[in-house]
């Protein structure tokens, strides 16, 4: 056994000499590329197994190391990044939804990337966003943006909105407690076109459900809406009620008017179609 050992040792022990290496004036291997040593002296004068020397690297090899190592961190952390959006994405084409990927139509764009910049702050003081306006107006690409952004920072976001929500939980297939649970767990949840689910008393019980499990939870929440914030303070009923005032608590209403930035690209889709027929713009 302690001959095995002291083969192993031996073997980790050599030095490997390329072409070009040379021995210094100190009796040490050079490296001949960037001339720093490939070996160094044990400390006292000591030897062991008969070497009073070790290998170590010189600086070309600590720098192939480095850029190694930090290529296959780059590829390990592409890889967590996707994992991530895999996860939180309800629709692949949200992975485009970033601020690389702004148009610059959106004026509320800068307060997006304020909330990232903040996000320390953000989470801890619990505070989330309102996003409400009419349809088109950059709502779901604002807070599509915010959850790119922090993904790319390896921070877990779910971006999702009650129909899918409710569909799972009406299926039957999931715990609810333990699906509220899961959603409650991310860092960040966004809600995309809140308002929009079906108005049945088992609906808005799953809803109110999910909301207050989210205020419990103490984390920050982001809600894109069409409903008008007077809507929003002044419901049609108590079961709204109660949902809406949850939300205004935890969510600060940031309003988006203006064009309709969808049907603003279908015309200029279709210009860019007569231009290629042929025709004539429209006046």
């Amino acid at each position: 056994m302690n001959n095995e050992l002291c083969d192993l040792i031996k073997k980790t022990s050599e030095i490997h000499e390329d072409s070009g290496d040379y021995t210094g004036e100190d009796g040490l291997l050079y490296c001949g590329k960037c001339h720093t040593p490939k070996e160094s002296y044990f400390i006292g004068g000591n030897s062991f197994w008969g070497r009073d020397r070790h290998p170590r690297e010189c600086d070309c090899q600590r720098a192939a190391r480095e850029e190694q190592e930090a290529a296959e961190e780059a590829r390990n952390r592409r890889g967590r990044v996707e994992r991530l959006k895999q996860d939180g994405f309800t629709d692949a084409a949200m992975m485009e939804w970033t601020f690389a990927n702004d148009s610059g139509k959106c004026r509320q764009m800068h307060r997006a990337r304020a909330y990232v910049e903040h996000w320390e702050e953000m989470q801890q003081e619990n505070i989330g966003l309102l996003l409400w306006g009419k349809v088109g107006t950059g709502k779901s690409f604002f807070a599509g943006c915010i959850a790119n952004a922090l993904m790319e920072r390896e921070i877990p976001v779910r971006m999702t909105n009650f129909a899918l929500i409710l569909n799972d939980l009406s299926s039957g297939t999931k715990d609810r407690n333990e699906y509220i649970h899961r959603l409650c767990s991310y860092p960040l949840l966004i809600l995309d076109d809140f308002g929009m689910e079906r108005g049945t008393e088992y609906g808005l019980e799953q809803v109110y459900n999910v909301i207050d499990g989210r205020y419990r939870s103490g984390k920050p929440l982001i809600a894109t809406t069409n409903l008008t914030l007077e809507e929003l303070k002044h419901p049609e009923d108590t079961p709204h009620e109660r949902i809406y005032d949850r939300l205004l608590t935890m969510c600060a209403p940031v309003s988006f008017i203006g064009e309709n930035f969808r049907k603003a690209t279908a015309q200029e889709k279709m210009e860019r179609l007569k231009t290629l027929f042929g025709e004539e713009k429209s006046s």
